[in-house]
């Protein structure tokens, strides 16, 4: 399947939307239960944006969009500014395709290039695939949190990954670095 990665944009927000909805619907990657509406998913999208923080598309032959990926912040307190939790959506049609590991490569790129120096992935319903994905491409898995969520008629758990970005945890931080700049301290 062909497709290029590119920043996401407010045109994207209906396929967004859509993509999302199979999500919450059909799938464990979320725990929401009833999809949210075009209105809060653009509210979403900016309050990512607004604060800087990649969001990529992935749109294939004829404009499609396949899936999207952000990084946002896993906490809101100063000290986890430097933290990043990961999210990546697929259309059902492009799942196994490869678009997802593109994603996630290029959402760990500009994630390092800002700064960041971790990033985590807080995978729903223990995604075999997710934790696949995210096993290739260096993240080491750091817990499970067993029946953290109900939905599809059972109990599911939530796996924890983590990598590092560039020195990781090795040096402190550059604080004039974009995430120096998230919180007053």
């Amino acid at each position: 399947m062909t497709f290029r990665l590119r920043d996401a944009t407010l045109a994207d927000l209906p396929a967004i939307t859509e993509i999302y909805r199979d999500s919450v619907l059909n799938g464990t990657a979320s725990y929401e239960i009833v999809p949210p509406g075009e209105a809060e998913m653009m509210s979403r999208f900016e309050g990512i944006r607004s604060k800087g923080y990649p969001y990529i598309a992935a749109e294939g032959e004829g404009g499609a969009l396949l899936g999207y990926a952000y990084a946002s912040a896993f906490r809101t307190r100063p000290a986890y500014r430097w933290l990043v939790e990961d999210s990546i959506y697929l259309a059902p049609e492009a799942r196994g395709q490869g678009i997802g590991r593109a994603l996630l490569k290029e959402l760990l790129v500009r994630c390092e290039a800002l700064g960041f120096r971790q990033m985590v992935a807080v995978i729903g319903g223990a995604s075999a695939a997710s934790v696949a994905l995210h096993r290739g491409l260096g993240f080491e898995l750091t817990g499970t949190l067993k029946g953290t969520g109900f939905k599809h008629g059972k109990w599911l758990d939530t796996v924890l990954m983590q990598a590092a970005l560039g020195e990781g945890a090795a040096t402190a931080p550059d604080r004039n670095a974009y995430p120096g700049s998230l919180f007053a301290e």
